[in-house]
C-alpha cells in the first residue's frame, strides 16, 4: 500500500535530455536541491540513463567513488567527501518482494542521513516516505536520435511543494 500523501503537495516538471552527458548534467543540477532524507526513485527501461543520472547526483553530491550500477551487489553506499550527505545508490531490479525484501537492506536506517536512490524501486519504496522525488526516464518517440530521453520528475508530498522543478531544465 503505497504511503498515503497530498495531492495539492505533488509537483511535476517533463525535461527533454538530449544526450548521456547532459543526464549526467541534469543529475548534479538535481544533487542541488537534495537533501539528507530524500528519497529518489528512478524508472526507466534498461539503458534509459538511471546509473548515468545517479553518476551526475553523486558527482553534485560530492560522494566518494564512482557510481556504477549495483545491479549484483543490489546496495553501495557512496561517502560524503564534504560534510554532505553519503549517496545509498539501489538496484530493486533482482528484488521480487516489495517492501519486506528492502527491509533487509535497512533503508530505513539510511534514509534519515543520506539521500537514498532506488532504480527500479516504483511498487517497492514508496513506503519508506510520504515524501519523495519520482524520476521517470523514456526514449522519445519519434526522434531519430536514439540519446533523446523525455524525463519527468515528480515530487510526491510536501517536502517538494515549493521547489521549482522545472528550473533543473534551464
Amino acid at each position: 500500500m503505497e504511503a498515503p500523501h497530498s495531492p495539492a503537495a505533488d509537483v511535476t516538471a517533463v525535461l527533454t535530455v538530449h544526450s548521456p552527458d547532459l543526464m549526467q548534467e541534469f543529475g548534479r543540477r538535481l544533487a542541488k536541491l537534495l537533501r539528507p532524507g530524500d528519497l529518489v526513485m528512478l524508472t526507466g527501461e534498461l539503458g534509459a540513463g538511471k546509473t548515468t543520472l545517479t553518476r551526475g547526483l553523486g558527482e553534485g553530491l560530492g560522494v566518494r567513488g564512482a557510481v556504477t550500477s549495483p545491479t549484483f551487489v543490489i546496495a553501495r553506499v557512496h561517502p560524503p567527501l564534504t560534510g554532505g550527505p553519503a549517496l545509498v545508490h539501489v538496484d530493486a531490479y533482482r528484488l521480487g518482494g516489495g517492501l519486506d525484501e528492502m527491509e533487509d537492506l535497512d533503508l530505513d536506517v539510511s534514509l534519515p542521513d543520506s539521500v537514498v536512490v532506488v532504480e527500479w524501486g516504483e511498487g517497492k519504496v514508496e513506503e519508506l516516505s510520504d515524501d519523495r522525488l519520482h524520476v521517470v526516464i523514456h526514449r522519445a518517440v519519434g526522434d531519430a536520435d536514439d540519446d533523446v530521453r523525455r524525463v519527468t520528475v515528480s515530487g510526491i508530498g510536501a517536502r517538494w511543494a515549493d521547489e521549482d522543478l522545472a528550473a533543473l531544465g534551464a
